[in-house]
């Protein structure tokens, strides 16, 4: 099961980054919105993430059966399952809000957007923040299910690709809060 996890998150992460790339684009307005293959990314995206939570449901509750068969749940020494478990189920909340905000709505003939405000903006922010943290608590469990040499160099490296991509979708985030307060 633990593969399987890995497999779908290592598919999420590369459709993530064709999506993030994507949305920061239309975001910026460099490229024009609606297109069917970006649609369908995020589809495939959607589902793998529903999927990748069902085994961390799975995997919380075998942890926690676990934990009651010993008789303690050492808070102290399980502070980074805690960290993946809260910035995940953070993560899929700001995912929800994400997918309601970007779905836009169908007005007559016209496709709208829903409106872009400070709140919404703040929403994306986090939602970045929540997904960095998940990816860097994650990183290690997921290259030792894969089976990937665990190599300081490729870790950094990895890690500073992330960092910044996610800078510059919170760029782009920022870009279109401003659009939509000066349109």
């Amino acid at each position: 099961m633990r593969r399987l996890n890995a497999i779908v998150s290592a598919a999420m992460l590369l459709l993530f980054l064709i999506h993030m790339i994507e949305g920061g684009m239309e975001l910026a307005g460099m490229r024009k919105g609606g297109d069917g293959i970006f649609s369908l990314v995020s589809y495939a995206l959607a589902v793998l993430l529903i999927i990748h939570v069902l085994l961390g449901i799975k995997f919380t509750i075998d942890t926690v059966i676990a934990a009651r068969r010993s008789g303690t749940f050492y808070v102290k020494e399980n502070r980074l399952f805690l960290a993946r478990r809260i910035s995940g189920f953070a993560l899929f909340v700001f995912l929800a809000l994400h997918m309601y905000l970007f779905r836009g709505m169908g007005e007559g003939t016209a496709f709208r957007l829903r409106r872009f405000d400070f709140a919404a903006f703040a929403s994306q922010i986090c939602m970045v923040l929540s997904l960095m943290l998940h990816l860097v608590t994650n990183i290690k469990p997921l290259r030792i299910a894969l089976g990937l040499e665990d190599k300081k160099n490729i870790r950094m490296d990895a890690a500073w690709i992330l960092a910044i991509l996610l800078f510059l979708s919170g760029i782009a985030f920022f870009i279109y809060y401003l659009r939509w307060q000066v349109i």
